[in-house]
């Protein structure tokens, strides 16, 4: 509960209020001008999805993802089965919604025992280090246990980033001294884990691009390391994606996914970006899942991403 200055309390918002906020700028990218362009043309015809076409590009759902779902509309519109913005609205929630869900029906490996292995693999500067720390904290709040694991022992002060999120989360960082060898940190991560019954290792590794083969190589050897140790890891390897380069990141995580095993997504900064329409692409391009979005700087602000809370933010 959070104390006003007359001694009430309020409620903390909640996750759809979260999200809400986070996209409000897209949303005003994306419903407002639909109202616009429907005020503007009067009748929802061809016209109007010539506008929308524009608008679905600005929103950063990619050319691919929008002639989808105008290819659903422009059918019901040459029937004139759309009378208002209301049901145009609803029609073109739907098409989202199915688009995003299909991608998010892949769950979460069940793990026999613990821990489990979480392997979060991004280029520098998406906020992958940061995003680690806020996914301890999401897990811890659940009640579970977290050892990180600082495999990033290539980039000066990856190290001592990861541990000041240690710091922050309560939860233990295990190390080695930079450029030292990843495999070798995240073994001695999983016998500790192991010999704790530790619920989560989360392992912080390399920003690289699928271009830098030795770094690749390095990846696919603490793979190994990690299902040698305990069978079946890692149970999840997340990409983490900045949401402010829209489809430029899209195109790097589509390499990136080829190469790297992804079983997942975490987009970060979808609040800093009028262009929150790339889950959408994100879903439909590379039939991956969007795990988590990151709403803000906090340690608190790392979300589980539910699909009807994003579409209805998008509109409501």
């Amino acid at each position: 509960m959070i104390q006003t200055l007359f001694g009430s309390t309020e409620p903390k918002p909640g996750l759809f209020d979260r999200m809400k906020e986070a996209v409000t700028r897209t949303r005003e990218n994306l419903s407002e001008r639909i109202e616009e362009a429907v005020s503007f043309n009067k009748e929802i015809d061809r016209s109007t999805l010539d506008d929308l076409e524009g608008i679905l590009l600005g929103a950063d759902l990619g050319n691919g993802t929008t002639q989808a779902v105008l290819g659903k509309l422009r059918e019901k519109v040459d029937r004139k089965q759309i009378k208002n913005v209301d049901e145009l609205k609803r029609l073109m929630k739907e098409e989202l919604l199915s688009i995003i869900n299909a991608a998010n029906t892949q769950p979460v490996k069940a793990v026999d025992g613990t821990p489990e292995v979480i392997l979060v693999v991004g280029v520098n500067g998406t906020g992958k280090t940061t995003t680690i720390g806020k996914l301890a904290q999401v897990l811890r709040t659940d009640g579970k246990s977290v050892l990180l694991c600082a495999a990033d022992t290539f980039r000066a002060a990856a190290i001592e980033q990861l541990e000041v999120w240690g710091d922050r989360t309560g939860t233990e960082v295990i190390r080695t001294k930079a450029g030292g060898d990843p495999a070798a940190v995240l073994f001695d991560a999983l016998q500790a884990a192991s010999a704790r019954h530790t619920d989560y290792v989360i392992v912080d590794t390399a920003g690289r691009l699928h271009t830098k083969t030795n770094l690749m190589a390095e990846l696919e050897k603490m793979r190994r390391t990690a299902q040698r140790i305990i069978p079946g890891a890692p149970h999840e390897i997340l990409l983490v994606m900045d949401a402010t380069t829209g489809q430029n990141g899209l195109q790097q995580a589509r390499l990136f996914t080829e190469s790297a095993g992804v079983t997942g997504i975490v987009l970060t900064k979808l609040d800093g970006t009028a262009k929150g329409g790339v889950v959408v692409a994100i879903c439909r391009e590379l039939g991956l899942p969007v795990r988590y979005v990151g709403v803000g700087e906090k340690v608190g602000d790392l979300l589980r991403f539910d699909p009807n809370d994003f579409v209805e933010s998008l509109f409501n």
